[in-house]
């Protein structure tokens, strides 16, 4: 009977009617309930995060896929653009000082022109690159924003505070 009068065995007999209570009440299967569910809200919005990320990945490959094509289309234009001075340039050699004046006008407007529109859109490609390059850095920054390092860290601890 001298045990009963000890403290620490009063602590033991309190901790043990405590826990039968919690696991009366059914506490430790609310608390996974709610582990659970706030896990597959997490997992839920890396999905999403995941989704997103695809996304501004095929738009930036759909982006420099049509800056490679206009690179190439202004290539083009230029050397169309420089084959016709050329073959102005003989031509006019032929003809008289007059003629060879006003083609060769000609010309340096067509090559002007066609080196403008060239650098407008490597210009706009470049600016439609630079939007989607900002969205896919946005999109990472929102994708690594989604985990918590030390909501993880807690969310590991629990099996085995719960044991």
């Amino acid at each position: 009977m001298e045990f009963l009068q000890d403290a620490h065995t009063w602590e033991a007999i309190g901790l043990v009617i405590f826990l039968g209570l919690l696991i009366y009440l059914k506490v430790p299967g609310m608390a996974l309930a709610a582990l659970d569910s706030r896990g597959a809200k997490i997992q839920v919005q890396l999905d999403e995060a995941t989704k997103l990320r695809e996304e501004a990945e095929r738009l930036l490959a759909d982006i420099k896929s049509q800056r490679e094509a206009t690179e190439r289309h202004s290539v083009e234009i230029v050397a169309l653009a420089q084959e016709e001075a050329t073959r102005l340039a003989a031509d006019s050699k032929v003809k008289l000082e007059e003629t060879i004046k006003r083609r060769g006008e000609m010309a340096e407007r067509r090559i002007a022109l066609a080196e403008t529109q060239a650098a407008a859109e490597v210009k706009a490609a470049a600016a439609d690159l630079a939007a989607q390059t900002a969205e896919a850095v946005l999109a990472a920054r929102l994708a690594a924003a989604t985990s918590d390092p030390l909501v993880d860290a807690a969310v590991a601890l629990i099996p085995t505070k719960l044991q």
